[in-house]
């Protein structure tokens, strides 16, 4: 739970959350990402999340974000192992869906996935790379704590050319 946005309840993904992968997979909230994807990619998702949720020795999980008190789920956020430079560190993603934007769901979903980061304590660092014209998802990183490193080129998914801020929080802090 987070006092400076809504309060947030975060639950490991299961395999009762396809339908919510479904949701967050709309066209308006995945154009900073290349766009919706398809079944067999949603398919192969859903399985990535729930076997990394499910896993305990791999660094990481993925979580529905429940908005409290209507306890109705607000979209996915998660952290997973990556490297940043040949180091390996944690890097977190977000969705909220359309009705609970604006409220403070991404922020206080992001706050309580830095504390889940933080206390399993395998990397130093915690990074997120919003696309540089997503506005809101920028501000969330800036509301909870991120340092901005600057701009880098990604490609995600495979083949889409993605300018992205780069943004890290120091989880020894």
């Amino acid at each position: 739970m987070d006092t400076d946005g809504m309060p947030v309840r975060l639950e490991p993904w299961s395999d009762e959350d396809f339908a919510l992968l479904h949701a967050v997979n709309a066209p308006e909230l995945m154009g900073h990402l290349g766009g919706p994807e398809s079944e067999e990619q949603l398919v192969a998702r859903q399985r990535r999340y729930v076997e990394l949720s499910a896993d305990t020795a791999r660094p990481g999980s993925m979580f529905r974000i429940v908005l409290l008190p209507e306890e109705t789920a607000a979209g996915s956020i998660g952290f997973w192992e990556t490297s940043w430079d040949g180091e390996p560190v944690y890097e977190t993603g977000w969705t909220v869906l359309p009705g609970c934007q604006g409220r403070g769901v991404a922020t206080s979903a992001t706050r309580a996935v830095v504390d889940r980061a933080r206390a399993e304590g395998r990397f130093r660092h915690l990074y997120a790379y919003p696309s540089t014209d997503n506005g809101p998802s920028n501000a969330v990183c800036r509301k909870a704590g991120f340092t901005l490193l600057g701009e880098r080129d990604f490609e995600y998914p495979p083949g889409n050319p993605l300018r992205c801020n780069a943004w890290r929080l120091d989880l020894t802090e």
